[in-house]
């Protein structure tokens, strides 16, 4: 099994209201720092996206993806990698769990690996940093609204 990168935080709202907004893709834009663009391309019987597609700009890295997503009962939501220019692979899930007082235990796993030559070292690093990221821009979008 290939090495992944995973972190938690707290955030305070119920787990359906931080689903809601991992769920709505057109908005990633408006509270990652990385997804310039956000197209759902395919949908599930209830709505939920299947295929995603992220026009992404990390500095250095610029890359235009499609994720496939599985949606697991309300509150856990995976990710694989379709296509991308970039990547080899890029693996990942969010796992909610509530936390007493209306709050919710938000985990994100992350497994990548690109098409260029990197040290595991750096390439964890570089999936610390996004994970990181990306759940500080969660909570703050989540409890901001």
């Amino acid at each position: 099994m290939a090495e992944h990168t995973s972190s938690s935080i707290t955030i305070e709202a119920a787990p359906a209201d931080v689903m809601a907004v991992i769920s709505d893709f057109a908005r990633y834009p408006d509270w990652t720092g990385e997804v310039k663009e956000a197209e759902v391309l395919k949908t599930d019987e209830q709505g939920r996206a299947e295929q995603v597609r992220l026009v992404m700009d990390a500095g250095a890295i610029k890359d235009d993806q499609v994720l496939g997503y599985t949606w697991t009962g309300e509150n856990e939501v995976s990710w694989t990698l379709v296509k991308s220019q970039m990547l080899r692979s890029l693996d990942g899930s969010y796992i909610l769990k509530p936390a007493g007082a209306g709050d919710t235990e938000v985990t994100y796993v992350l497994t990548v690996d690109v098409k260029i030559p990197m040290l595991g070292m750096i390439k964890r690093k570089a999936e610390k940093v996004i994970i990181d990221r990306a759940l500080a821009g969660l909570k703050k979008r989540v409890e901001s609204a």
